[in-house]
């Protein structure tokens, strides 16, 4: 694999709109960094947060998600409390090629509060908004701030297309729009 470089990344924003909005460099004016990177691309984190709590005494579950176990809101923050975590989704919307495979890693300013930010790989030809998981790792409150910098996604290209792409196994993620929940 070969990891692509500002240049690809821009022409492929070019050709075929891999991620709208797009920025072509990186912005930080007192801001958590976002936009086009060296080798990746640092994207926002939307608005848009679901929290997960306690209060009704939920179990999280995957195959038997409960809507119970979070509360949603739209905000400028998101306060996740200690030890706990929080879903929310990226501004970017992305169009991931055929033979490219998408890794996220977080933005260090949140790994050094204690704030870990997991994203699955974002498969060949799978697009939509990136679901984000924040996880709260410290046993203090932690600030997300919404329209910034949250990770940085790496396009590493194979030598050869896959056999068969997300669109191809019609994945059930597959064009998500906003935060989305586990689905079976």
């Amino acid at each position: 694999m070969t990891l692509m470089s500002d240049n690809w990344i821009a022409e492929q924003v070019k050709k075929n709109k891999i991620i709208e909005p797009f920025e072509s460099s990186q912005v930080r004016s007192g801001k958590i960094s976002y936009g086009l990177s060296s080798y990746g691309y640092d994207a926002r984190v939307a608005d848009e947060f679901k929290i997960f709590t306690n209060v009704n005494n939920s179990i999280v579950d995957p195959k038997n998600f409960s809507l119970e176990g979070f509360v949603e809101k739209k905000s400028d923050t998101c306060i996740i409390p200690p030890n706990s975590f929080a879903l929310a989704r990226t501004v970017e919307y992305f169009k991931i090629p055929r033979n490219i495979l998408v890794i996220c890693l977080g933005k260090s300013t949140y790994a050094r509060c204690g704030i870990i930010v997991n994203v699955t790989p974002l498969e060949p030809e799978w697009e939509g908004h990136v679901t984000l998981e924040f996880s709260n790792t410290s046993p203090l409150p932690a600030k997300i701030y919404a329209n910034e910098g949250a990770c940085q996604f790496l396009f590493l290209q194979g030598k050869e297309a896959p056999k068969f792409s997300y669109a191809d196994k019609k994945g059930k993620y597959m064009k998500q729009k906003g935060v989305t929940l586990p689905k079976i």
